[in-house]
């Protein structure tokens, strides 16, 4: 579990939250925590584990929006007017997922405008990492995409160090997320494997990035 510590303001805030409006799940990894048309009516944490979130075409093509990990909120459109869900939200592990209802997420912002500000912040800087996927999607060959997502994934550059791809990610889910087919991917992470940029047991079960990886996102 988090350490409350650990954790930015609004999301200690947000765990030490009381009262009615509050409740804590833990699911299995592939648990659906709301699916696509679901009335909108709660704000999500995660506290442990991590969120896979997707959205269905009405010819059945599914599309990766992103993956989320701990310390991530997600499910916010609600408090924007939003009256069902886009999209569908589910586990990629064993996770441990806070939800604060749409009433209750509203007062404690309305009432701690400090708090306001920085869950504001927390968000915007998530909307920024959408818009430079979006560019990435656009622009990049798919090996650079799928290069620049393990980075992304190990949080490459947020604290110096890496720390292991979320546990059992697929490679199906991986394709989905760069925009490539399952077998392209296979064979990228192959090659990566062999330059040594990255060490993998059984899939992606463990998979540890280096940073040497960034060598294929710079190279032209």
């Amino acid at each position: 579990m988090v350490s409350h510590e650990t954790l930015s303001p609004v999301a200690s805030a947000f765990l030490a939250g009381t009262g009615n409006g509050r409740s804590t799940r833990t699911l299995r990894r592939g648990e659906i925590v709301f699916s696509q048309g679901d009335p909108a009516e709660s704000v999500y944490f995660i506290e442990r584990g991590g969120v896979k979130l997707s959205t269905l075409s009405s010819r059945g093509k599914e599309a990766v929006i992103g993956i989320l990990g701990e310390g991530d909120f997600f499910g916010e459109g609600c408090l924007a007017g939003q009256s069902l869900r886009l999209g569908t939200a589910s586990t990629v592990g064993h996770s441990s997922i806070v939800a604060m209802k749409k009433h209750a997420m509203l007062e404690m912002l309305r009432d701690d405008p400090s708090l306001a500000d920085l869950f504001m912040t927390h968000l915007l800087r998530r909307n920024v990492k959408f818009e430079e996927d979006l560019v990435d999607q656009l622009f990049n060959s798919s090996e650079k995409r799928l290069a620049r997502m393990l980075l992304l994934l190990a949080n490459f550059g947020s604290a110096g160090e890496t720390t292991p791809v979320i546990a059992k990610l697929s490679q199906q889910t991986l394709a989905e997320m760069v925009g490539t087919t399952r077998s392209r991917v296979s064979f990228f992470m192959n090659k990566f494997r062999k330059l040594g940029f990255v060490e993998y047991r059984a899939g992606l079960d463990g998979l540890h990035v280096h940073p040497s990886l960034l060598n294929v996102v710079l190279n032209d």
